[in-house]
C-alpha cells in the first residue's frame, strides 16, 4: 500500500479563507473603502471567466488592461530577439510589464480615472493594473507554471498579450519560459508586500486568502521543514515503478517524471480552515529567499532555488535520450543562464539489466560519432551504435552517478533513478533517441548542433570510473548511523551526503537550503532538538526541504521503520 503524499499541505492556524465567487465579490465588494480596485494577474488564468466575474462587482469605470497593451504586432516585434528562431531555446527576457503597456492609452485612461469622484468605484482587471491605478486594494490571482503548461497542452490559455494558444506546446512554453515568466515575476516581486488578497486560481472553486492568512503561511513554512506538491508526467520512455510506489492512475500507460522539488514550478498548498488554498512554491522563495536558502546561497543565486530533485523511471520502460548539458560559458553567451544544469544519478531502485550510459569509449573519433548521429537521426532514423562510442556501466541500487556539465549520459531502462540537479531545466540537448517517437506522435527536437560544441571528449571510461561512479567517502558515524560525502564531483556547486540509520541522526542546514529524499525505508520523522517547529513526517521516495534558518535537526526511523535501517540522500550548496 502507498504511502506517498501527493498533496502534502502546511496549515496555517488563525486563517482565513474564502471560497466560490458569491462569497469572493461579497468579502470583495463588503467594504465600502475599497474604491479603487486592482486586480494583478499571472499567465495561464482563464483570463476572460475572471474578468467577466470581477465585471459583477458594483462599479462606475471598468479597465481591462490588454485594452491598454501595445498592438499585437509590437509585442510580436518587441519579444523576438528572446524567442529566436529555435524550436526549443531562447534568451532570457529583460523586458518589464511596463514595456507591454502603451504610454499614450495609459494616459489618457489615468487621467479619465482622475476625474472621478471619491465615492465612484474603479476596478482595473489585469496584467499590470497596479501601474494604471494607485489601488485601495490590490488582488493577485495566482497560478504555479505547472498548471500553465497543462493548460498550454490543451490550448486554453494565450501569452502576455499574445494570442497563441493554437501553436504547438513547445512553442508556448518557449514564450513563457523565456519571456512571459520572467515578466510577471519581475512585476510580482514588486508587489509581494502590497497584496491584499491572493486569489487561488487553479481549480474551477476560486478560493482567496487575505494578507495576513499569506503572510502568517509563508512565515510557518520558512521556519521547518517542507514539501511542494510533486507532479507527475508521461514520457516516451516512461516505466511503471511510480505508479505502485507513489499511487498514480493505473489506466496511463506510463509515468516517466516525477518532480517533487521543483520550486519555480511546483505548488503549495495552505490548509486553512479545512480548505486547500494552492500558490505557485515560487512565491516562499521571492518573499523568503534569506530564510529558505541562506545568505550565503541567496548572495550567489539571488532569488533562485538552485537545486532540483526529480524522479525517473523507466522501469519496464525504455532508455532515455542520449543527451548532454551545455558548461556556464556555452550557456550564459547562449540562453543567459548565470548557472548550468549541473546533475548527478542516484539509484533508487533498479532490475538485474539495469545500466547507465556515462562519458565515451577511450580512443574514439568524436568526428565520426557527431557523424554517425547526424547519419542516424535523418533518413528514417538509421540506428546509431551507442554501444560503440558510449560507455555503459550496471547500475545497482545506491549507486550514485556524477554528471558534471559536457558529459554525454543517459539512463537505461529498469532503473529508477533520483535525478539531483541545478534548476535550470530545459538545457538538454538531446544526441539520440533509440529512433522512436514523442507522445505526440511526431519526433522529439534533436540539437546535435548545440550539443558537439560542449561535449567533452576527454571524460572516457577511465575518466567516469575513477571520478564519477560512487565517490563515496565516509565522513562520521555515531551508535546506529552513519554519514558519507556521495559527491558531485568537483566542479559542480552541488554537494551530497548520505545518511544511513537506525536511530536517531543530528543534521544542520550549515547555512544552505538543504533538500532530502528518503531513498530506503518506509516512515522517518524530522525534529527540532529545541521544539522550534513541528515533527514532520516523512515516507519513501518523498523529497523534502529544510530551509537554511531550520540550522540543527534530526532525523529517526518511526512508525512501521522504527528501528530499521533507513536512507536519506541530501543536497546542499557547497560553501
Amino acid at each position: 500500500m502507498s504511502t506517498y503524499d501527493k498533496f502534502p499541505s502546511t496549515m496555517v492556524e488563525e486563517g482565513r479563507l474564502v471560497k466560490g465567487w458569491d462569497d469572493i465579490l461579497s468579502e470583495l465588494s463588503g467594504n465600502s473603502k475599497n474604491r479603487r480596485i486592482a486586480v494583478e494577474c499571472y499567465a495561464g488564468i482563464h483570463y476572460a471567466t475572471i474578468l467577466a466575474k470581477f465585471r459583477e462587482l458594483p462599479h462606475t469605470i471598468f479597465v481591462d488592461t490588454l485594452s491598454l497593451f501595445k498592438s499585437e504586432v509590437e509585442i510580436m516585434q518587441m519579444t523576438a530577439p528572446f524567442l529566436k528562431d529555435d524550436v526549443l531555446f531562447g534568451f532570457f527576457s529583460n523586458l518589464s510589464l511596463e514595456d507591454y503597456l502603451d504610454a499614450e492609452k495609459v494616459k489618457r485612461e489615468k487621467q479619465k480615472l482622475s476625474e472621478l469622484g471619491d465615492g465612484e468605484r474603479v476596478i482595473v482587471f489585469g496584467y499590470g493594473s497596479s501601474l494604471v491605478i494607485e489601488a485601495d486594494m490590490l488582488l493577485y490571482a495566482d497560478m504555479p507554471r505547472w498548471e500553465i503548461q497543462q493548460r498550454m497542452r490543451r490550448q486554453e490559455v494565450d501569452g502576455l498579450g499574445v494570442n497563441n494558444r493554437e501553436e504547438p506546446f513547445s512553442l508556448q512554453y518557449k514564450r513563457g519560459l523565456f519571456n512571459d515568466w520572467r515578466v510577471l515575476d519581475k512585476q510580482k516581486k514588486k508587489l509581494l508586500h502590497r497584496v491584499d488578497y491572493w486569489m487561488d486560481s487553479v481549480s474551477s472553486l476560486p478560493k482567496l486568502i487575505d494578507r495576513d492568512t499569506f503572510m502568517r503561511g509563508m512565515e510557518k513554512i520558512s521556519g521547518k521543514p517542507f514539501r511542494v506538491v510533486p507532479f507527475f508526467d508521461p514520457a516516451p520512455w516512461g516505466g511503471q515503478w511510480m505508479k505502485e510506489v507513489c499511487d498514480l492512475d493505473r489506466s496511463v500507460d506510463n509515468f516517466g517524471w516525477c518532480f517533487d522539488c521543483v520550486p519555480e514550478e511546483n505548488s503549495l498548498l495552505l490548509a486553512v480552515g479545512g480548505e486547500r488554498f494552492e500558490m505557485p512554491s515560487v512565491n516562499l522563495i521571492y518573499l523568503k529567499s534569506s530564510e529558505v536558502l541562506g545568505e550565503t546561497v541567496e548572495a550567489r543565486f539571488g532569488k533562485d532555488f538552485p537545486i532540483r530533485f526529480d524522479l525517473l523511471d523507466t522501469m519496464q520502460g525504455g532508455n532515455l535520450s542520449l543527451q548532454v548539458h551545455p558548461y556556464l560559458d556555452y550557456a550564459r553567451e547562449q540562453f543567459g543562464l548565470h548557472y548550468t544544469q549541473e546533475e548527478s544519478y542516484y539509484v533508487v531502485d533498479a532490475g538485474d539489466d539495469a545500466s547507465v550510459y556515462l562519458g565515451v569509449k577511450p580512443g574514439i573519433d568524436p568526428a565520426a560519432m557527431i557523424r554517425h548521429l547526424k547519419q542516424a537521426n535523418s533518413n528514417g532514423y538509421e540506428p546509431f551504435e551507442v554501444e560503440k562510442y558510449v560507455n555503459i556501466l550496471p547500475a545497482r541500487k545506491h549507486d550514485h552517478f556524477l554528471i558534471p556539465s559536457g558529459t554525454i549520459h543517459c539512463s537505461g531502462k529498469n532503473t529508477l533513478v533520483l535525478e539531483i540537479s541545478a534548476t535550470p531545466n530545459l538545457y538538454t540537448f538531446k544526441l539520440w533517441d533509440w529512433g522512436r517517437l514523442g507522445l505526440d506522435g511526431k519526433p522529439r527536437p534533436i540539437n546535435i548542433e548545440r550539443g558537439e560544441k560542449v561535449i567533452r571528449w576527454e571524460r572516457d571510461a577511465g575518466f567516469v570510473e575513477k571520478q564519477l561512479v560512487n565517490r563515496f567517502e565516509p565522513l562520521a558515524s555515531g551508535d546506529g548511523w552513519s554519514e558519507e560525502k556521495t559527491g558531485l564531483h568537483e566542479t559542480q556547486f552541488i554537494e551530497t551526503r548520505r545518511h544511513t540509520f537506525a536511530k536517531t541522526v543530528t543534521h544542520h542546514t550549515c547555512h544552505s537550503v538543504n533538500v532530502l529524499n528518503l531513498v530506503e525505508g518506509d516512515e522517518v520523522v524530522v525534529e527540532s532538538p529545541t521544539g522550534a517547529f513541528e515533527p514532520f513526517v516523512v515516507h519513501y521516495a518523498e523529497t523534502f526541504i529544510v530551509p537554511a534558518a531550520v540550522g540543527a535537526y534530526t532525523v529517526r526511523p518511526c512508525g512501521i521503520s522504527e528501528g530499521k535501517k533507513c536512507v536519506t540522500i541530501k543536497a546542499m550548496i557547497r560553501q
